[in-house]
């Protein structure tokens, strides 16, 4: 976003337009998610990102360098949307039965609500990872909701709720999958078992039958 400076006595030609550094990033940033979640890494273009984002081209290798740049920002921030909202469950705090609740229906959600999520990590995937390699933010990041799924796991153990030996990193995962394939392969699925995976009423059944099964397993 631009906004206008008052008049600088020292320019008589009139107002002077000062850059909002912030804004103008924020802008080329969402556009660039959008970009690369329609086109992926390859197709995406730096020229349409700038017209997306009303930047001059020259703005985007400013304010991120590269296009591969502008990429790990992308996946730096849907990866970190997710961690910080999963932060706010505050599972620590949580009964056992009742944070292994919250967490399966909150990655169902936001899987849901977050096609950028999705599409991204479907492109990085292609990239085999090598994108994220890079990124110290995002295995850092997801470090204290592992540690968060050990503490409820445990907890959980402790207090004959929930089954021993349980790893939280297959637990995880296991609710990921089961949260993100039905949205991934979508169209595919669809056409297979003619069944519309879009359909918000078998969404909804969807949902339910994620977390009775992951229910029904880590019950002791």
């Amino acid at each position: 976003m631009e906004q206008n400076a008052q008049t600088n006595t020292g320019n008589p030609a009139g107002p002077v337009k000062r850059r909002d550094a912030g804004a103008t990033r924020e802008k080329l940033l969402k556009a660039g998610i959008a970009e690369f979640c329609a086109n992926g890494y390859g197709g995406a273009r730096t020229a349409r990102i700038a017209a997306k984002a009303r930047c001059n081209i020259r703005m985007l290798y400013h304010y991120f360098g590269s296009k591969e740049a502008l990429y790990l920002a992308a996946l730096e921030r849907v990866y970190g949307e997710i961690r910080e909202r999963e932060s706010a469950l505050d599972l620590l705090r949580l009964d056992p039965v009742e944070g292994v609740t919250a967490l399966v229906e909150f990655t169902f959600d936001h899987m849901a609500s977050h096609e950028d999520f999705v599409q991204l990590v479907v492109v990085e995937n292609i990239q085999r990872g090598r994108h994220l390699k890079r990124s110290k933010a995002v295995p850092q990041a997801t470090l204290p909701l592992v540690e968060a799924i050990a503490d409820l796991l445990r907890r959980g153990a402790d207090s004959g709720l929930l089954r021993k030996g349980i790893d939280p990193i297959q637990l995880y995962v296991s609710i990921l999958s089961l949260s993100y394939t039905h949205l991934s392969n979508r169209h595919t699925l669809s056409i297979t078992y003619r069944q519309d995976l879009g359909d918000p009423a078998w969404l909804t059944a969807r949902r339910d039958h994620v977390r009775d099964m992951v229910l029904s397993y880590v019950r002791a």
